[in-house]
């Protein structure tokens, strides 16, 4: 039996697909009544509201501006919420894209609480990000946490299985205000100087 390796898919290339079929608003297209977005936290949920923009940088120092991104995390308590629901005042997932003019992605949500890992230690508060991007073709993993965290920072699990300090410094998500509120920036790196540290899952 002979066997031939099959060309990629437009399926499975992110490119401008998942912007047409995810983030109908990024791509010029009209958004559905349920969409799932980048607002995690009506301002009626409770936790201290905050606001997230980053930037996505490919290895030539150009901003990537048709990337997209998906946000997880927990509430401003540590807990997962595994029930989406748009009518909740929390919801603890959410996509974002990088905008074609300015090149910035944003997300409204709460601050995240201390969560425990499988072995019990807790972790620092933070976020994880799944990045898909023209040229991924299986999307990066990584994390944002906040900078006015030290010592939880300093302690935490993940952080520290990463070797090099300079290297976890690209985690830390830098607090900054937009519009007069809490905000923090994360500009992800995907090669090069200053590289973002991304996970294998």
């Amino acid at each position: 039996m002979k066997y031939e390796l099959l060309p990629e898919t437009p399926s499975q290339t992110a490119g401008p697909y998942v912007h047409i079929g995810l983030a109908g608003a990024a791509a010029g297209n009209p958004t559905r009544e349920q969409e799932v977005w980048n607002e995690m936290a009506r301002d009626d949920a409770p936790g201290e509201h905050i606001i997230l923009i980053g930037k996505v940088i490919d290895g030539n120092g150009h901003l990537v501006r048709d990337s997209y991104l998906e946000l997880w995390q927990a509430n401003h308590e540590g807990v997962y919420d595994t029930v989406y629901d748009l009518e909740k005042p929390f919801n603890g997932f959410a996509r974002t894209a990088t905008t074609f003019d300015a090149g910035e992605w944003t997300a409204k949500t709460v601050k995240p609480g201390v969560v425990k890992n499988a072995a019990g230690k807790p972790m620092a508060p933070h976020i994880s990000v799944s990045l898909f991007a023209r040229g991924i073709n299986i999307q990066l993993q990584t994390r944002i946490y906040f900078e006015d965290e030290v010592e939880a920072n300093a302690a935490d699990p993940v952080l520290n299985l990463i070797e090099q300090p300079e290297r976890r410094k690209t985690l830390i998500a830098k607090r900054c205000e937009v519009d007069n509120k809490t905000a923090y920036r994360f500009d992800i790196r995907i090669q090069g100087e200053g590289e973002t540290v991304f996970f294998d899952f």
